[in-house]
């Protein structure tokens, strides 16, 4: 393989204007950059790490040819991450005529700003919602809404103002949307097929020109810092000051973000946003769906990755136990060399994955449940929404004739890695899907798992918590067949 062209700049569209960059710090962010190198202080700083939505600009990027706009946290967004987007900030909305737009006047006729900190956050996230749903329900508007955080309002004038959104202009006339033909080229343009490399040492960036090209600059040098959507690695920079260079940005490689169902499982490349793949994981598997909708909010829905989520080999990460349960296995590749694994035996302790030196995770295969298969999956939080998880438990059971006949259970948050609970399922196979059988496994916990106590949860809370769970997963399988939860929309 021929090594690809080299340019020493990013290039991408900010607002009206084309951007080229040649001095970029590798952990530099987009918002530090909007904010002091451009003075766009419409976008504003609130937590630093992804939570509270003051900082959420649009980012637009071609996918099949397709422009799509995405609300993105740029306090944790590295600017090297924009090469061939474009940004779109607050500043840059307008309404016909050069007044307000729709969702800035439904704001202020809505009364929905008080100090006023938050709001240029909670318009671009309306705006992203409303180009992609200009009628939304009050749950599509609360969904959209879970990344950004008020102190002021209460949020009720800020969902009336949402609802209102198309009374104040059309969709077909907003100017986002009569450029996006032009944007869209500008953009195809700016794709050159070239690797980018700025600075020099350890202090520089990457952004590889294909997924080839990136096993080439793996294989090279093992130690680079690989970073996808940068939900965990940017807090790294912004809240512990750690030092992630070099750092090779992969977003923008469209053959990691690929997904196909074929053969009774999903392949999903690393490079997939939980948004990307919710459609075909909710769709497949419904128990996914729910999960991801608890999974931070739009905005880190829209940055985080799949594969990142495995990749980082956090023992609470949210995707690990459920695809360990289903049975989904990795791809793991080193220059042009690849192997696979179940995802279970990739996790070897805190902190450290079977990952040999210049390899990374290119895909992962998630078998689908079988016909008549009990799945679920259970995420323990302080609160519902955008919430880090203190424990989640992943269920799939098969039983046939009353008797179990198979068991995968996987928990988070119980060890030092994402784990299973092989003694609970020996306690459960072979025997009648009872209660009798739950109660009965249940010391078996004791076996697979010594919990700590932390800020999310002590231990005895967490190994009350995923008894319950096993105890819940039973009654789901035998009684309704909707899951145990309230929802204020079914009982208000």
């Amino acid at each position: 393989m021929s090594a690809p062209a080299v340019r020493n700049h990013i290039r991408f569209l900010l607002n009206g204007e084309e951007v080229t960059l040649a001095e970029v710090r590798p952990d530099e962010t987009l918002l530090d950059y909007l904010r002091l190198r451009r003075r766009l202080v419409g976008t504003k700083e609130g937590c630093a790490e992804g939570d509270c939505g003051a900082c959420t600009v649009l980012v637009g990027r071609l996918s099949g040819g397709e422009l799509r706009y995405e609300g993105v946290n740029a306090c944790i967004r590295f600017l090297g991450s924009v090469d061939g987007c474009h940004v779109v900030t607050v500043e840059h909305l307008r309404g016909e005529g050069g007044g307000l737009h729709p969702v800035q006047q439904a704001m202020v006729d809505f009364h929905g700003s008080q100090c006023g900190f938050c709001t240029p956050g909670f318009v671009m996230s309306l705006y992203a919602l409303w180009m992609r749903n200009p009628r939304p329900s009050v749950q599509a508007i609360e969904k959209a809404l879970q990344g950004n955080l008020c102190r002021c309002t209460g949020y009720e004038p800020i969902v009336k103002a949402a609802l209102a959104i198309s009374d104040y202009g059309s969709l077909e006339a907003d100017f986002l949307m009569r450029e996006r033909a032009g944007v869209a080229a500008k953009l195809a343009a700016l794709r050159d097929g070239a690797r980018v490399g700025i600075g020099a040492g350890k202090d520089r960036l990457v952004i590889p020109a294909s997924v080839d090209d990136l096993g080439a600059i793996m294989e090279a040098e093992s130690g680079a810092r690989i970073v996808a959507g940068s939900t965990d690695v940017g807090l790294w920079v912004t809240k512990f000051m750690r030092d992630i260079t070099p750092a090779v940005f992969i977003g923008g490689l469209d053959e990691l973000r690929g997904i196909e169902t074929s053969g009774g499982k999903i392949t999903i490349g690393a490079g997939v946003s939980y948004t990307e793949a919710f459609e075909a994981l909710s769709g497949a598997v419904p128990a996914l769906g729910r999960l991801i909708d608890r999974i931070g909010g739009d905005q880190v829905r829209n940055m985080g990755t799949i594969g990142g989520n495995i990749a980082n080999g956090s023992p609470i990460g949210d995707t690990p136990p459920p695809l360990i349960a289903l049975g989904a296995t990795l791809t793991l590749r080193r220059g042009e060399a690849r192997r696979t694994m179940p995802l279970e035996d990739f996790f070897i302790d805190y902190g450290k994955q079977a990952r040999e030196p210049g390899e990374f995770v290119e895909a992962v295969d998630v078998p689908l449940p079988a016909q008549g298969a009990h799945f679920a999956a259970y995420k323990i939080t302080k609160r519902r929404d955008e919430d880090i998880t203190a424990a989640l438990g992943a269920f799939h059971v098969t039983v046939e004739g009353g008797t179990v006949t198979s068991a995968r259970i996987a928990y988070g948050g119980m060890a030092a890695t994402p784990k299973r609970a092989s003694a609970v399922e020996a306690a459960l196979i072979g025997k009648a899907w009872t209660m009798d059988t739950v109660e009965a496994a249940l010391p078996a916990y004791e076996a697979d798992y010594k919990p700590i106590s932390d800020m999310r949860a002590s231990a005895e809370y967490r190994m009350l918590a995923a008894k319950n769970l096993l105890k819940r997963f039973y009654l789901e399988t035998t009684g309704t067949k909707k899951p145990i939860s309230v929802k204020r929309y079914e009982v208000a």
